[in-house]
């Protein structure tokens, strides 16, 4: 999920993109782990077919249906833990936290004390439910218990100071933070997820500090690619333009990625437009460019031409980021005057996503029309 991408009110009311200094990082990297360890979770071979329909039905966004499959399977005597697991993850999809939290629990009690690789992302799903349902150390508490048995889990030392961050308990957020890039001073994504985290609760200072230790400590071995983002991020788009336009932002993902903001952080969204769709030209599979691309034909309203990069990006399988997408097509629709077809389409997303407040508010405002 991410936070609406904000253009003058006058203009476009909401939008939503993918550009990291304007959004919650618990939005954005919370849901990341629990999408990584969805995918990467560990189970038994020969995992019975309920349990993995009802998996695939998890990934799809199909969260009732998930249940009702789970629920069949614990009939049939299916693997217990597996299930409470995936009913967890069900009802975070459903945004129901308590009842995720209980199944999630009962699934850690099934280990019957050994530690298995299951309890690791068990817990990191667990930690998330419990910050989304407003227990922020419980949370703290089940990152604790992955970095007693695993202590160099950089990413639960990343999380755990974004949870003491949220809380207003700076000094602590900052050790872990550094215990993080302690384990890890080359892991620039990792960098950037504290600058976005520190800059978020108003330490931008302190968050820029840590990039220009990272250029600086690494400035020989640091790629241009790594390079331009970082500038991106600190707000120097002419030297992020400079590092990003020597790399071939017609095949490489990322260059185009970030070339294409820093264009459109200058200004000019006509050519970040135009490194998208190139970048389009060889590769269909980025939902990310598509939905960059969408923005920017927003930007410049054309309209018709940002509801199919939409659309593009939707038809995508597993692209990671359907919510966004979703969302963004609705607000083409409604800025083409289509309030009727954006009205049905905002019903059956806020059905997926009950817990988005803007969308909700949205809808409102589309029903009047």
């Amino acid at each position: 999920m991410t936070d609406n991408f904000k253009i003058n009110n006058t203009e476009m009311r909401n939008i939503r993109g993918t550009n990291g200094r304007r959004q919650s990082v618990v939005r954005r990297f919370l849901p990341a782990v629990m999408a990584f360890f969805l995918l990467t979770g560990c189970g038994k071979e020969g995992t019975p077919s309920l349990t993995k329909q009802g998996m695939d039905a998890v990934q799809t966004l199909a969260y009732e249906e998930a249940l009702d499959l789970f629920g069949r399977a614990l009939e049939q005597g299916e693997d217990t833990r597996l299930l409470y697991r995936g009913m967890g993850l069900a009802y975070m999809g459903l945004t129901r936290y308590e009842e995720a939290i209980v199944y999630l629990e009962a699934a850690l009690h099934e280990s019957g004390g050994r530690v298995e690789d299951m309890d690791f992302d068990i817990n990191y799903y667990l930690a998330t439910a419990y910050y989304k349902n407003g227990r922020a150390q419980d949370a703290v508490k089940a990152y604790d218990a992955i970095l007693a048995l695993r202590p160099k889990e950089k990413n639960a030392f990343y999380l755990r100071g974004y949870v003491k961050l949220s809380q207003n308990d700076f000094e602590g957020a900052k050790k872990d933070f550094d215990a993080a890039v302690a384990l890890d001073g080359r892991d620039y994504d990792q960098m950037l997820r504290i600058y976005t985290a520190l800059e978020e609760y108003g330490y931008k200072d302190t968050g820029m500090v840590y990039l220009q230790s990272a250029m600086a400590e690494n400035e020989k071995s640091i790629s241009d690619y790594d390079m331009g983002r970082m500038c991106y991020y600190m707000g120097d788009y002419e030297n992020a333009r400079d590092y990003l336009s020597r790399l071939d932002t017609t095949k490489e993902y990322g260059a185009a990625l970030y070339l294409g903001r820093t264009y459109e952080a200058l200004g000019d969204y006509n050519y970040a437009s135009g490194i998208y769709a190139s970048y389009t030209e060889n590769d269909q599979s980025k939902a990310e460019i598509y939905n960059q691309l969408g923005l920017c034909r927003m930007r410049m309203k054309e309209y018709t031409q940002a509801l199919e990069a939409f659309q593009a990006g939707m038809n995508i399988e597993d692209n990671g980021m359907m919510q966004t997408l979703k969302f963004n097509e609705i607000v083409a629709y409604e800025y083409m005057g289509d309030y009727k077809t954006a009205a049905a389409l905002m019903n059956s997303y806020l059905k997926t996503y009950p817990d988005d407040a803007a969308a909700g508010r949205e809808y409102e405002f589309l029903r009047t029309r």
